[in-house]
């Protein structure tokens, strides 16, 4: 998926589901980011496969590692909007670092289900998660039915608070 936002569906359904025990943006933002690197490589035109060393478990551990030390220091930009939302969280590093982990691996899981250049065990020149076209519309209707879900589950809170609030 270079580049798409269907990673958003399983972070946000997962991301809520588990909200009382995951970083919230933590796990979003660790759904997507990996994608920066497809979105370099395309915007560039650079040299370098479409799903490099940030789409194996070694690359991916590092970028969750660099989300759970910068994240809770950023916290003061995007808390007012969380706090909007009704999703503001008070969790330890461990918890931001466990979302962040979780997030990054799912998406090299999913994507190495997809693509044949993905090394998810890189130095290792070999994907054996790949299943190709042949799961390809799986894949796709899984994570847009999870943004679906997602959504609802975040409306159907939000109408449970207001009905709670009304009490």
């Amino acid at each position: 998926m270079p580049f798409t936002p269907y990673h958003l569906g399983p972070g946000l359904f997962f991301g809520l589901l588990l909200f009382r025990y995951l970083d919230f943006p933590a796990f979003l933002i660790a759904n997507i980011v990996v994608d920066v690197e497809p979105f370099l490589v395309l915007a560039f035109g650079l040299q370098y496969p479409l799903h490099g060393f940030f789409h194996s478990l070694i690359g991916a551990s590092l970028v969750a590692l660099v989300l759970a030390v910068a994240l809770p220091r950023t916290s003061s930009y995007y808390e007012p909007l969380l706090s909007k939302l009704r999703l503001s969280q008070r969790l330890s590093r461990g918890e931001t670092f466990l979302a962040s982990l979780l997030g990054v691996y799912s998406h090299v899981l999913m994507d190495s289900l997809l693509y044949s250049d993905i090394r998810p065990f890189f130095p290792l020149d070999a994907n054996p998660f790949l299943r190709g076209q042949s799961i390809a519309g799986a894949v796709y209707s899984f994570c847009v039915a999870s943004f679906v879900l997602g959504t609802t589950l975040y409306v159907s809170k939000r109408i449970a608070d207001n009905l709670r609030r009304r009490k």
